[in-house]
């Protein structure tokens, strides 16, 4: 994250997300906690809208909606603090949109090695006499 004046984040080198794309919503937390989970809303439940997106070019958009869907969400209440859960959510939502926006490389196909064709020609071959050690003799 950056400073108080430029509010982004750094998702990928090449993309700088700034804050206000991401809606935060706040409510209250579940589980037990008593009068202070009761009274506090410290859940942090972050949004990003890929579509509304102004960052994002229509290609990233797209390889977007594809891996992870037209809005992603990220839900933090394992804090008391509502900043902490609210960090936290951030840095979820961050985390998949990289995920979402990494391009997998293109696997290029290699030919075996002239000494693995050889090795497995020859346990073949190993194993092809030991098959027919077992035969019965024919009776020619």
């Amino acid at each position: 994250m950056t400073g108080p004046s430029g509010d982004s984040i750094r998702v990928t080198r090449s993309v700088l997300l700034p804050l206000d794309e991401i809606q935060l919503r706040v409510s209250r937390s579940s589980g037990p906690g008593g009068q202070h989970a009761n009274t506090s809303e410290t859940r942090v439940e972050a949004r990003f809208d890929v579509a509304a997106s102004e960052t994002l070019t229509e290609v990233q958009k797209r390889r977007v909606v594809a891996k992870a869907g037209p809005i992603l969400r990220a839900v933090a209440q394992d804090e008391r603090s509502q900043a902490r859960n609210r960090e936290l959510a951030v840095e979820r939502l961050v985390a998949r949109l990289r995920e979402a926006l990494h391009v997998d490389r293109r696997r290029v196909p290699t030919a075996p090695p002239a000494a693995a064709r050889k090795r497995r020609l020859e346990t073949k071959r190993r194993r092809s006499e030991t098959k027919k050690m077992r035969r019965e003799p024919s009776s020619e």
